[in-house]
């Protein structure tokens, strides 16, 4: 069994007892979250596809940390002009597994 979710703005497809990475959500460390905003879900063969979501659909998942993705360098310059500049980006993001889906 798996789903199509909708997690902060990005589409997910999930199954039970999976680790995933998004963008940074609130709550806690160890706190459950659930997600209602299901877009798709296939139980054993059987689709069910929402529109725009599957009424009644959840899937439940767990924080299990908060942490920082890697260094991503933005560098700009201007050829002949003298003019360059560096910069660094850390994205925060947040580990979830996957508890249940539901129907």
């Amino acid at each position: 069994m798996y789903a199509i979710v909708n997690i902060a703005g990005q589409q997910f497809k999930v199954a039970k007892d999976q680790h995933l990475f998004v963008h940074r959500l609130q709550g806690d460390e160890g706190a459950s979250i659930e997600f209602d905003n299901v877009l798709l879900v296939d139980n054993g063969g059987a689709i069910t596809v929402g529109a725009p979501a599957v009424k009644g659909a959840v899937v439940s998942a767990k924080i299990v940390s908060h942490l920082k993705g890697d260094k991503v360098i933005v560098f700009h310059k201007k050829r002949r002009k003298g003019y360059k500049k560096k910069n660094g980006h850390r994205q925060f993001f947040t580990k979830i597994q996957i508890s249940d889906i539901t129907l």
